[in-house]
């Protein structure tokens, strides 16, 4: 009877994942239109005019939107894999093949013993509520390495790191996966990959890591947390403007530079949160390790001056990871980025017109979908430190922690 039922809900999982797919398929095709602006434009026209110059050897140093890792080359140019389609229609499909990825690796995590489907639920329910938006940026590639890094674990470290390099010269936030490593192997197979790939682009490609100097001179961006600041400012005469900017829109005027100021302190805050959990946590489960990663993509999204659509992928993927182990606390923050996730659709690109306007509904859709995401890493910080750190030197854990079946990672 067991077996019946693992086998329906299996069959009814990727049921959903293959209608729900189709949908989005249907709506980068453009066979039915999606409410609001044209999410894939960015590939036809940005990522499309990218593809011109870098097939050539060089990065678009002439675009301040340019601000990825070099490896973001190897996203943008994948398309050519598939000469036979034009650009975007290839890119639609890697992007699907991707989204693929990451469900086999979930399934492959969720069907062994001990383990769970909820993360292959998670990354199901949560891709699709995202939109065509999904696959109309490469972040969903990103999420398939950073899965793939976060499933090898604590059992292939070196794997992990190598993976979690590639992610991190992919588009940075990656990196983040490593802040629960254990093993030293991880770290160091992170950086061994890390230099290897950027040696290889600084000499292939001239202009490598200008991107580093494209955004000095950002604003804050319409979605974000500090951008709140700003919508209701607007309501009582603020006389700043929203322009695009650097490839999103942005808040330009009085005081933006304050607010982005105290954005990339709440940064480094987070950041310093999470080094002192790191040394004074004393009890590593299996868990553990996708936790801690979820914890810290989330400061890193929440705290951040921009908070684009496509941030919500990681945390989907990387929350998906977390639910693949039955032990892990991270069920309710998972639960809140769930729904951050829907909210987000409204607000772009359904409703953006209404956020760039700022009035009520727009600023209500971002006032709900920032306090689900603050709501959820607060949440998930403080279940990971209480899972990890003990009330007193000496203590012993919480009982729930204590009791777990999973076996402690060593160093």
């Amino acid at each position: 009877m067991k077996t019946a039922g693992a086998g329906r809900s299996l069959a009814w999982l990727l049921g959903t994942w293959g209608a729900t797919r189709l949908l989005l398929l249907l709506f980068v095709f453009k066979v039915f239109v999606f409410p609001g602006p044209d999410v894939t434009s960015d590939v036809s026209v940005i990522y499309q005019g990218w593809y011109e110059v870098l097939r050539h050897g060089a990065f678009p140093l002439d675009d301040v939107a340019w601000q990825y890792p070099p490896a973001a080359a190897l996203a943008i140019l994948s398309p050519a894999l598939l000469p036979f389609l034009d650009y975007a229609t290839a890119f639609f499909v890697l992007a699907f093949l991707a989204d693929l990825a990451v469900l086999l690796l979930l399934l492959y995590a969720g069907l062994r013993p001990g383990r769970s489907l909820r993360g292959a639920w998670m990354w199901v329910a949560g891709a699709a509520l995202l939109g065509p938006t999904v696959y109309a940026r490469y972040d969903v590639m990103v999420t398939a390495v950073a899965v793939a890094a976060l499933l090898a674990g604590t059992r292939h470290p070196r794997v992990m790191g190598a993976l979690a390099g590639l992610g991190a010269l992919l588009k940075v936030w990656p990196v983040l996966l490593l802040v629960g490593a254990v093993r030293r192997r991880a770290w160091g197979a992170a950086a061994a990959t890390v230099a290897a790939v950027a040696a290889l682009f600084a000499l292939a490609m001239p202009g490598a890591f200008a991107f580093l100097t494209f955004q000095r001179d950002r604003g804050t961006e319409v979605e974000s947390l500090g951008a709140l600041v700003f919508h209701v400012a607007r309501q009582f005469g603020w006389n700043g403007e929203v322009l695009l900017n650097y490839g999103s829109v942005e808040f330009l005027g009085p005081y933006v530079n304050i607010v982005s100021t105290a954005a990339l302190t709440l940064t480094g805050a987070a950041f310093g949160w999470l080094l002192l959990w790191r040394l004074m946590a004393t009890r590593f489960l299996p868990h553990t390790l996708a936790d801690a990663a979820f914890v810290a993509v989330l400061t890193f999204t929440v705290t951040s001056r921009v908070i684009s659509p496509q941030y919500l992928v990681w945390l989907v993927g990387v929350a998906a990871v977390c639910l693949c182990h039955r032990g892990s606390r991270m069920r309710t923050a998972a639960g809140l980025v769930l729904a951050a996730t829907f909210v987000t659709v409204l607000e772009f690109p359904v409703w953006f017109s209404h956020v760039v306007a700022s009035d009520p509904r727009g600023v209500t859709l971002l006032f709900v979908r920032n306090g689900l995401l603050v709501a959820a890493t607060l949440t998930a910080a403080v279940q990971l430190w209480r899972s990890t750190v003990p009330r007193t030197p000496g203590a012993p854990l919480p009982a729930q922690a204590a009791r777990s079946k999973e076996t402690p990672v060593s160093p």
